[in-house]
Order: C-alpha cells, then sequence, then structure tokens
C-alpha cells in the first residue's frame, strides 16, 4: 500500500487549440511512444470534422466527448458468498479518461480508410448522440439502474 498520494502531473496544452484535454487525448492515441503520429491524427481527423459537419470541429469534439462519459457504473463487490453489481458515481478524472479511451477503441473498430477517417466519423457520431461509443455509455447507465436496488451495499 501507498505512503502517500502521488503528485498529479500537468500536462501541456496541446499546439493548435490550446487545450489540456485534446493533449490527453492524444496520449490515449499514442501508440508505441509516437507522439507525433499521434498528433497529426488527430488533426487530420479534425479537419474531416470541420470540412463534414461545417462546425467548429474543438466545440464538436468537447460535445462528443461530453455525450460519450459515463456517469455511474457498476462495481462487482462479493457479499456473503455471492457477487453483486453495485452502482457506484464515478469521479471527475475517470469519467474523462473512460470516455475517451471508448471514443478511440470504437473508432479503431469502425470499417473505413484511415484512422483519421475513423475517428473523425465517430466524434461525429458521438456529437449527435449516436454510435457505439454512446451506445456503450447507455449499456453501462442501463445496467447500473437495474442494479439499483443492490446500491445500499455501497461502501
Amino acid at each position: 500500500m501507498r505512503k502517500r498520494k502521488p503528485k498529479v502531473r500537468l500536462i501541456a496544452p496541446d499546439p493548435r487549440y490550446g487545450d489540456q484535454i485534446v493533449t490527453q487525448f492524444v496520449n490515449n492515441l499514442m501508440l508505441q511512444g509516437k507522439k507525433s503520429t499521434a498528433l497529426s491524427v488527430f488533426y487530420d481527423a479534425m479537419d474531416i470534422v470541420k470540412e463534414k459537419t461545417g462546425e467548429e470541429e474543438h466545440e464538436t469534439f468537447k460535445k462528443a466527448l461530453n455525450n460519450v462519459m459515463p456517469q455511474v457504473e457498476v462495481r462487482s463487490r462479493r457479499i456473503g458468498g455471492a457477487t453483486f453489481q453495485i452502482p457506484t458515481e464515478i469521479r471527475a478524472k475517470r469519467k474523462m479518461s473512460i470516455g475517451m479511451k471508448w471514443l478511440i477503441n470504437f473508432a479503431r473498430q469502425r470499417s473505413g480508410k484511415g484512422f483519421a477517417e475513423k475517428l473523425s466519423a465517430e466524434i461525429i457520431a458521438a456529437s449527435k448522440g449516436e454510435g457505439a461509443a454512446v451506445k456503450r455509455k447507455e449499456d453501462t447507465h442501463r445496467m447500473a439502474e437495474s442494479n439499483r436496488a443492490f446500491a445500499h451495499f455501497r461502501i
């Protein structure tokens, strides 16, 4: 067990939008430490989003991320020989990271040519409240709702 909490690392804002959330998203997107490649893929996706929607791409990205972030999740807890799915609130940082990871994973699973194209399609769908990432959020909320009876087991 830790003696003390680790220091929170500061994330530098990204060059184009000056936003730390974008940098965190790019860090999650990055494979094998290739940050410049991840940045260029993200910016290409943003350009495609602007081209397709005609709206401000950064706002579309933020809206998509908000539509994907879950509010509650279920956690397994063993109580007296039975395992219960207990719905719990999620803290803000975890909400953000889960939402980002869902967006990226479901963009990777999409069909299309090039990852920038896939990512832009997933961002546009999520900003409209559609897409696989939003469906995952709704499924998570539905599961938490159906297990609401076990909420009193929460620690």
